[in-house]
C-alpha cells in the first residue's frame, strides 16, 4: 500500500520482511530461514514456492542484522587511495581473491587521494560493522584508522608505514626501488643523473630518492644525481618536466631520469620527444609503479614494479587472521621486494 504524506509526496511501504515472505508463501519463519541459509535442508516444491515470494516481494536479506546477529561479519572494508594507479588494483584483486576463498566479501571505497573522504569511507565501514578493514592510505595522519581499531575492528595498512606498529600491514621495499631503478641507468652508461617525483614528504618519494643517491654514491667519481622536485605525480608534471628539460642546454641536461612514478615518466617522454629530444639515445628515463599503460607508451617504459597482487592476498590473510584468532595474533608488518622491469626507454648507449 502506499499512503499520501502532509505535502502530497507517497510514501513507500516498507522493505518486505522475512514475515511477509512467509506468510505470502504459507510457510514458517523457520522455513524461509532455511531456505535462505540451508536450502538443502528444503523440499524442492517448498523451495521453490518460498524464492516464488522472495521474488514477488522484492525481499531483500539483511546481511548487517545477520552478522550482528551471529556476532561476526563476513565481510571486509578496503579502503584505496587512488583506483587510477594500477598498483592498486592488483592490491584489490589479490585482496578479493583471498576473500572470496574464506568465504568472505569484499567492499572497495576509492578516496581519490582525499584524507576528508579516506577517513569517511573509513567511519562508514566501521558502522557496517564490518569485520575488518583494509586501508592504503595517503600519507597522513591515522586517526580515524585508530578510531575503527579502538571499536574492535582490525585495520591491516597496505603500502604505507604504521608509525605506531599497532597493526598489521604489507610494505614494498621502496629505498631498494629507487636503488634498482637509479643502478640499472648507471649500469646502460649513462652518469649525468635526475631524480625526479614530489612532494618529498611523501614517504615513498622520500625513500626511493634515498635509493637514488646509495646507488650514484655506489658509482663513485664522474656519477652526479641531481634532484628536481615536483608538486604532484602525475602526467602533467611530468610534461611540465620535459618541456623544461628540453630548454636547457645539451651539456646542462641529464642524461638519465629516474622518475618517482610512471604518471610523471610518461608526461616527460611525451614532452622531450615533442620537442624533439630523443629517448632513450638522448635521456633514457625510467618510471616507478610498473602501472599498465607504461609499456604502451610511444617508447616502451623502463620502471621498478611492486607485487601488487602479493600484496592484497598478504593482507587479507594478515587481516582475518587476527579476525579469527585474536588472542594469539601478532602484529608485524611484511616487506616484500620491488622488481626491475626493463624496456626501450632505458636502451644501453
Amino acid at each position: 500500500m502506499t499512503t499520501l504524506l502532509g505535502d502530497g509526496r507517497r510514501a513507500k511501504d516498507p522493505a518486505p520482511s522475512m514475515a511477509d515472505v512467509a506468510r505470502h508463501a504459507g510457510v514458517s519463519l523457520g522455513t524461509v530461514s532455511n531456505v535462505l541459509n540451508s536450502p538443502a535442508k528444503v523440499a524442492p516444491s517448498t523451495l521453490t514456492r518460498v524464492r516464488a515470494s522472495i521474488d514477488a516481494l522484492g525481499f531483500v536479506r539483511n546481511n548487517l542484522a545477520r552478522s550482528l546477529a551471529a556476532g561476526r561479519a563476513d565481510t571486509l572494508g578496503f579502503v584505496i587511495v587512488d583506483i587510477g594507479n594500477s598498483l592498486f588494483v592488483d592490491i584489490a584483486r589479490g585482496a578479493q581473491e583471498v576473500s572470496g576463498e574464506q568465504g568472505m566479501k569484499l567492499l572497495l571505497a576509492n578516496s581519490d587521494v582525499d584524507l576528508a573522504a579516506q577517513n569517511s569511507y573509513l567511519d562508514l565501514f566501521d558502522e557496517a560493522r564490518v569485520g575488518g578493514v583494509l586501508l592504503a592510505p595517503l600519507d597522513g595522519p591515522l586517526d580515524a584508522a585508530a578510531r575503527v581499531r579502538s571499536h574492535g575492528r582490525p585495520v591491516v595498512l597496505v603500502n604505507a608505514p604504521d608509525p605506531q606498529t599497532d597493526t598489521c600491514g604489507v610494505v614494498v621495499d621502496e629505498e631498494l626501488g629507487g636503488y634498482l631503478a637509479t643502478r640499472h641507468v648507471l649500469d646502460s652508461g649513462r652518469r649525468r643523473l635526475a631524480y625526479t617525483g614530489g612532494p618529498l614528504t611523501l614517504h615513498a618519494v622520500a625513500q626511493r630518492y634515498a635509493g637514488a643517491r646509495r646507488a650514484v654514491e655506489e658509482a663513485g667519481a664522474g656519477a652526479t644525481l641531481e634532484l628536481i622536485e615536483t608538486t604532484k605525480l602525475t602526467i602533467s608534471e611530468g610534461l611540465a618536466l620535459g618541456r623544461s628539460l628540453a630548454e636547457r642546454d645539451e651539456t646542462h641536461r641529464p642524461t638519465a631520469v629516474i622518475s618517482a612514478a610512471d604518471a610523471l615518466a610518461s608526461g616527460c617522454v611525451q614532452a622531450l620527444i615533442y620537442a624533439g629530444i630523443r629517448v632513450p639515445d638522448d635521456i633514457a628515463i625510467i618510471g616507478y609503479d610498473n602501472n599498465h599503460f607504461a609499456s604502451d607508451s610511444v617508447v616502451p617504459i623502463s620502471t621498478v614494479g611492486q607485487p601488487g597482487h602479493e600484496m592484497g592476498r598478504i593482507a587479507t590473510e594478515l587481516l582475518l587472521e587476527e579476525i579469527r584468532s585474536p588472542g594469539d595474533h601478532v602484529h608485524r608488518t611484511i616487506t616484500l621486494e620491488p622488481q626491475l622491469i626493463a624496456r626501450a626507454s632505458t636502451r644501453s648507449v
